[in-house]
């Protein structure tokens, strides 16, 4: 088989610079190794697909070179997207800050994706494996073999592995001495120490408003307490900054002054304890948990007890064990170095007509739709080129 491009991956960047190739009269073919393309697709958004993030920004990309990821957002906005959704009449809604997710299935979205990837005259061919790349572009699968003018690699991090995640793309960009940052797990629950999972037993499945704070990056969201440590959305967003071995701060009460709650408390003579003063703002278990040890009534209590039982709650201060690992991380950090590709059409310096576009890429977004406005704009501008 030849091809002007050929994709090496179906997921939701693939797809994308398929249809944008496709619509120049590109030949194109998209080689997925799953039995069906866009697996990310289907489960993300929990079965909805959060497709985008109408707040998209560079500042939600975490990258080596933080400017890179500008000229593809700026050429592929969200609603550009959106404009595609509404043309196939899916219905949508907006969540909290920009977030867009489908009313019905995540579904419709790769339907559309194929859709227009049949329309462009796409050739999408699935449980094929690509065994080897020689030259330019020799590929060798497990079917046929491909001859093509452009390669674009759209394989996707190491996230996720039962739906077949793979480290192909970083083996491909080796293979051409092309540098690979470091990958780690991102978007990713914590673990706790041992000593710690002790100390929390029984907090399993309490979830409150908090601030996550690490690394010099701080979020706010809810934080979800496990059976083995924590995870919710404040948890994941700062999850891709921590590095291992580094502390955490964590606030279990933002927008609350739980200091001068138990100061007027004590000045109206309560009898409550700091635990009951707490709960009114906090949930049972975890106002129990924190400040049960607290015997003494809130007009007892002096200014330094005050502070102190406010600063467990403000000023939680730990080190996470580890992370769920790539099992459970949404996206993985890292990838293929910024430094070998041009930012306008992703193209690899040291190898005309080599493209490598999406979660490969070491462009990792926050939670909320970001990645995958990531891999409509990184797909759009390569299919723009190749």
């Amino acid at each position: 088989m030849t091809a002007d491009v050929a994709i090496v991956g179906g997921g939701a960047a693939g797809l994308m610079c398929a249809i944008a190739a496709g619509r120049r009269g590109r030949t194109v073919v998209v080689i997925e190794h799953n039995r069906e393309p866009g697996r990310k697709i289907l489960i993300s958004g929990g079965g909805r697909c959060n497709f985008t993030n109408l707040e998209t920004r560079a500042e939600n990309f975490l990258s080596a070179n933080p400017h890179f990821a500008k000229s593809a957002l700026a050429r592929y906005t969200p609603r550009d997207f959106v404009a595609l959704v509404e043309r196939h009449g899916i219905p949508y809604h907006e969540k909290t800050a920009g977030q867009l997710f489908c009313d019905r299935s995540a579904r419709q979205i790769l339907d559309m994706l194929l859709a227009e990837c049949a329309a462009a005259g796409v050739r999408v061919i699935t449980g094929c494996q690509v065994r080897a790349i020689r030259n330019a572009f020799e590929l060798e699968t497990s079917t046929e073999p491909v001859q093509a003018a452009s390669l674009v690699v759209a394989t996707g991090g190491l996230s996720i592995p039962k739906i077949g995640a793979t480290g192909f793309g970083y083996e491909l960009a080796k293979q051409y001495g092309i540098q690979v940052v470091a990958c780690r797990p991102a978007l990713v629950p914590w673990t706790f120490a041992r000593a710690d999972r002790e100390r929390y037993a029984g907090m399993a499945g309490v979830a409150a408003e908090a601030e996550i704070a690490t690394d010099g990056a701080c979020f706010r969201g809810r934080l979800l307490f496990t059976h083995r440590g924590l995870s919710g959305p404040a948890v994941l967003q700062a999850s891709s900054y921590w590095k291992p071995g580094a502390e955490v701060a964590a606030n279990l009460a933002p927008g609350v002054d739980l200091a001068e709650m138990l100061r007027e408390a004590r000045a109206q003579g309560a009898q409550a304890l700091p635990r009951t003063v707490a709960a009114r703002v906090l949930p049972a278990r975890l106002a129990d948990r924190w400040l049960g040890s607290y015997a003494k009534p809130a007009a007892m209590l002096s200014d330094r007890e005050i502070r102190e039982i406010a600063g467990s709650l403000h000023e939680w201060r730990f080190s996470p064990a580890g992370t769920e690992g790539y099992e459970k991380a949404e996206v993985t950090a890292g990838g293929v170095d910024t430094a070998e590709l041009s930012s306008r059409t992703m193209e690899c310096r040291k190898v005309p007509g080599l493209y490598f576009i999406g979660e490969v890429v070491d462009v990792t977004g926050h939670l909320g739709g970001f990645n995958f406005q990531w891999a409509w704009a990184s797909g759009w501008a390569a299919g723009s080129a190749a």
